[in-house]
């Protein structure tokens, strides 16, 4: 959890709260904003390519020379403490570069740290257990978005919100570092593997092609809104109001809940009706927002959207071990990087509608109605892979 709240709640997504006091210090206006965002989740893309490439390299150069899971994530921690620091130097023009390099590190840490735990939960007979840790994103959510009501506040810049995060993440650093170490799970006995029964055969491929492709329209449904939250609810609401620095909090609250509840939904369960209920949830979390612009609407929003945010990706890769074992890393990574193609794709597309409105607000609203059309198809590709391949 710790390892993932610093990757993903402040490697990823401590812009959020902190691009409306970028706005406000005039370091970037929403256009750069959109592609300050774009480059990490460009980053997020290379990096889950290049953990979908490791298998591969240690086949070429020797299982020694490619770092396992463990070390992986330690790297990658040490890593996102300090590109989160850099980002306080006033040095805009290495901000693409530094938002890049952390979406490499973010993927990598990821990937890294859900197949190590996922492995160790499954050596132990424990594989639900392992949703608790996609309560790591929504945890280092909430810690980066309340603090950031005070900081406005406080007379605060964005340099010394970037330095604070820095901080907090080395903070975390701590919690995770004693426990990732060693392998995913123990080197059977020889007994043990010669009567282990043979994994199961992969799935269909147009299966597993139609669970990548709806996986990656997920990556595109709720990046607009992930992204530009606090800035569509201070359009939206009154001047002054204390409400918009606690939608993206909500939000985080949302997404480690909604991961501790997929803890307790039966392992018998069709995972991908889980996850066309999880596409729909966010489709009307992003409705809310259109047809209820108010603090009601975006607070109920926010937290809807969080819900099934963490528990989409825990029962995708789930259903990605299930329909394809022998795959590995090498499906897993295939998917986060469809996933980051969607995320690519969304802040531009929010940037081109609202250099083409007629005002900010119905530029926002033409971007979040795309992405909860998005959410409805891939939904609707989720449930025809249930009644197309029942079990």
């Amino acid at each position: 959890m710790a390892a993932l709240a610093v990757a993903m709640g402040i490697g990823r997504f401590a812009f959020t709260p902190l691009l409306p006091m970028m706005l406000h210090d005039g370091v970037v206006d929403i256009a750069t904003g959109s592609w300050l965002a774009t480059a990490n989740y460009a980053g997020y893309l290379a990096g889950a390519l290049l953990y979908m490439a490791l298998p591969w390299l240690g086949r070429r150069w020797g299982a020694g020379a490619v770092p396992g899971n463990a070390a992986l994530v330690r790297g990658g921690l040490v890593a996102t403490v300090l590109l989160t620091g850099l980002l306080a130097l006033p040095w805009p023009a290495s901000w693409p570069l530094l938002r890049l390099l952390a979406g490499v590190v973010s993927a990598l840490v990821f990937l890294g740290t859900a197949n190590w735990c996922m492995g160790r939960l499954a050596h132990l007979g424990r594989p639900a257990l392992g949703g608790l840790i996609f309560c790591g994103p929504g945890l280092g959510i909430v810690f980066t978005g309340l603090p950031t009501g005070a900081m406005v506040a406080a007379g605060w810049s964005a340099a010394a919100g970037w330095l604070a995060f820095a901080v907090l993440a080395a903070v975390l650093c701590g919690g995770a570092w004693t426990v990732i170490r060693g392998s995913e799970a123990p080197t059977p006995e020889p007994e043990v593997a010669k009567d282990a029964p043979p994994q199961p055969a992969a799935r269909p491929v147009p299966e597993r092609a139609l669970l990548a492709t709806a996986y990656s329209l997920a990556g595109l449904g709720y990046i607009i809104t992930a992204t530009f939250l606090p800035v569509i609810a201070r359009a939206a609401l009154p001047a002054g109001s204390l409400w918009p620095d606690l939608f993206w909090p909500m939000f985080g609250a949302g997404v480690a809940l909604g991961a501790f509840l997929s803890t307790r939904i039966a392992p018998t369960r069709d995972r991908r009706m889980l996850l066309a209920g999880a596409f729909l949830l966010q489709a009307v979390a992003i409705g809310l927002g259109l047809v209820w612009p108010g603090r009601t609407g975006f607070a109920l929003g926010s937290l809807l959207l969080g819900l099934p945010f963490t528990a989409i990706t825990f029962f995708a890769l789930q259903e990605a071990r299930h329909q394809w074992p022998q795959a590995g890393a090498g499906f897993t990574g295939l998917m986060t990087a469809l996933y980051g193609i969607g995320q690519i794709a969304g802040p531009p597309m929010a940037a081109a509608l609202l250099a083409r409105a007629g005002s900010q607000a119905q530029g926002f609203d033409h971007a979040l109605g795309v992405a909860g059309s998005v959410l409805v198809l891939g939904a609707a590709i989720y449930g025809f892979m249930a009644w197309r391949w029942r079990r």
